[in-house]
This record gives structure tokens, sequence and C-alpha cells, in this order.
């Protein structure tokens, strides 16, 4: 076998099945488009063919201020193998943590790495970096860590920044930031850059990423700071399952008591997720269903934003820009000429659920929408004309 096989030639070489492997192509399908041309239209068992006849891509890991928390969650997803598969489909070169080598060796497997890589390896860097003095309070191979980070990415294809720190500077940049911790976008420029923030990210993304890049020759889209857009494109809130206790008015006041026992809307005690870009909403932790912050009953912080989690105080609330009901609402046509008594007592529940709305923002977050008074008014009005001419429906004409 080669010294860099294709994925397929090194998932067989390692007793891999062909159905674990399938089994993550479906996760990364519905996590990630890898790239719109490869996914349009195509089976898993295709998209799997694709992915397999590519070379196993090189990914230089790098620690820098960290809890290691990143790493844990690539070891930790629990579906039968992905944490295996993995470390099979990325050829994992240098890692501080999960390699043997250590002090000279780990050196050398390094530089190693970088040399018979160069400008084709992916740099991942885990941790915030301390430039405070000349980055003197972190040292890697008797360099302070910013110099080491300047190497190594001066030879990579692209950079990831897994994880908060690295993306925004995380905890360690938090008020008063003793060792000058940034983000890997203040010292690399002139390479590609992806931030995949969270506290922790979620690792398909971190997969997704780097196959798109190696399999289709590109970076996926990403937003105005450096996101991936197809896991960064929606708000916690938009698909929280708790969203229906904030439309109605319930939310938690304090842990323990009998709203936070029901379940209800965790935005009193200062949830982030109306603000927050990410998909933990949809896709929870270790591939077990409620196995993120809401889940278990904890507020979003926000660790997706960068001047949200550490910039903002733990139960403070954030405004609310999405919850705020249509200026107008469609009406209700049919083909006779007039709404049968079925159409009228739905558009009366409809208009009766929009109501409760209206009321529930114009009454829990009047300060935030002083100005949005009047025309809640109106549309209160207006519903109830609708609500009206549900119990006096139109007959219809002979």
């Amino acid at each position: 076998m080669s010294k860099h096989p294709t994925i397929a030639e090194h998932l067989e070489s390692s007793g891999v099945s062909r159905r674990n492997f399938i089994q993550l192509c479906s996760m990364l399908m519905a996590t990630a488009p890898i790239g719109l041309s490869l996914t349009s239209k195509k089976s898993v068992l295709q998209v799997a063919q694709a992915i397999g006849k590519t070379k196993r891509p090189s990914v230089i890991w790098l620690h820098f201020q960290d809890c290691t928390g990143c790493t844990e969650t690539l070891l930790r997803t629990s579906a039968p193998d992905v944490a295996h598969l993995i470390l099979d489909v990325i050829s994992l070169d240098y890692h501080e943590t999960l390699m043997a080598a250590s002090g000279a060796q780990a050196e050398a497997a390094l530089r190693s790495a970088m040399a018979e890589n160069a400008g084709k390896y992916v740099l991942v860097v885990e941790g915030s970096i301390p430039v405070k003095d000349d980055g003197v309070y972190m040292e890697l191979g008797s360099k302070p860590g910013v110099q080491v980070l300047r190497e190594v990415a001066s030879q990579a294809a692209a950079v990831i920044a897994m994880g908060s720190c690295a993306s925004w500077g995380g905890i360690p940049s938090a008020d008063p930031n003793p060792t000058g911790a940034v983000g890997v976008d203040s010292i690399i420029t002139g390479k590609p850059i992806i931030n995949l923030p969270g506290c922790p990210p979620s690792p398909y993304n971190l997969l997704a990423v780097v196959l798109e890049y190696v399999t289709m020759g590109k970076l996926p889209e990403l937003d105005d700071i450096g996101r991936p857009r197809f896991a960064y494109d929606r708000v916690i809130h938009e698909n929280c399952p708790r969203r229906a206790h904030f439309d109605a008015g319930r939310f938690a006041a304090s842990f323990g008591d009998e709203g936070h026992k029901q379940g209800w809307c965790l935005y009193k005690l200062g949830c982030k997720g109306p603000v927050t870009h990410a998909a933990c909403s949809l896709r929870h932790f270790n591939e077990i269903p409620g196995v993120w912050p809401i889940g278990i009953g904890a507020p979003c912080l926000g660790c997706t934003e960068k001047n949200v989690v550490w910039k903002m105080a733990t139960f403070q609330t954030v405004p609310i820009h999405l919850a705020t009901p249509p200026d107008t609402y469609p009406p209700i046509y049919t083909s006779v000429g007039g709404a049968k008594v079925g159409a009228a007592a739905l558009a009366g529940a409809v208009a009766g659920a929009l109501g409760s709305a209206t009321y529930v923002y114009s009454q829990r977050f009047q300060s935030s929408h002083e100005a949005g008074v009047e025309r809640i008014g109106a549309d209160a009005n207006h519903i109830a004309g609708m609500d009206e001419a549900a119990k006096h429906p139109v007959q219809k004409e002979d």
C-alpha cells in the first residue's frame, strides 16, 4: 500500500466495515453538505464512493491555551466506531494529546509531518494563542507558541480554528486577559482560515470541512466571521424544543422551580439562544437525544458568538430580534367564493394563537419593543376581527 492510501484503502486495511463507513457518511450528509456538487441528488452510497477514492488528508493538530475539550469531543462520539472512523478517515500526523512520542521525538514528528506534506496538510489549532510580551506565557519546544503557530501555518494548505478559544480567544481572553490571548485569525494572514467555534464544537463539522476541502478542492461557504454556513446559519432559538413555551409566555424563573421542572423556556435565566448561531439543537452531543445544554436544563451561554459568552454576564438576557408578529395575515381563499365553516374555524384558531403570541410579546418584552406598541395593538384589533368573523362564517352562495 502506498504511504498515502485512499480513505477506502486505509479503512479496509484497518478492518473497518463498509457498513460503519456508510453510517458515518450518512451522518455527514445530514449534518453538513460536503460540497453541493458532491451530495446534491446523490445517494449515501455514491457519496461514500466519492469520499473513499480521496487520499487521506494529512492533519497536524496544535494545542495552545486550552482545556483539551475540543479533542475530547473528537474522541467521545458514541455511535459505533465513529471515533475510530474519524481517525481513520483523516491522517492525524501530529497531535500532542494522542501521540505516544514526547519531547524531542514529538518535535521530530512535527517537522517530519510538515516536510512530507508541505503545502497539502490541514492545520487544526485548539486553544487561544498568548501574544503578550512576545508570547512569553507559552513555549513549545523552547519557542514561543505564537512563533510555532506561524511556522506550521506557513506550509499549511488551510487552517481550522477548532473551538471558541482558537476562533476568538475564548475563556483565556476574558477581561483582564493577562496573557493577551487571541484567536488564529488575529495572527495568521494569507491562508484560508475556517472558524469552528463552540465549547466544544461538533466533530462532524470538522470532518465535513476537511473532507470538502480535500474532495472538492474548496472550502465550504463561510459567513462574515469565517464560520461555515452549513453549521452556523441559524440561531438556537429557531429550532429550540422549548420555543413553544417562549411563544406562550411560560418561563422558568429560577433553577429548580416548577417551570424549570416542566421544561419551560430558559430565557429569563439568561439563555443566549436567540442570538447564538449553532446547530446544537439539531445535532446533539454523542448522538444521544437531549444531550446538549438546553436539553439538560441549562441555558445556552452563546459559546459560538465572539461577543457573548465571555463578554456578557451568565444570567444577562439578550435582545429578542425574531419574536415579532407579522404586519399582515394572508386572506383565506376558496374555490366557491366563500370560506367554509372548517376553514373559518381554522383561521380563528390560528388567529387566536397569533393573538396570544402578540400579547406575550407586548407584555413580556415591552421595554425592548416600545416603538412597536401601536403596530402590535393594530394587529391585535385585526386578529380580534378575524376571531369575530370565525364565529359567523360566510355561507356558500347558491
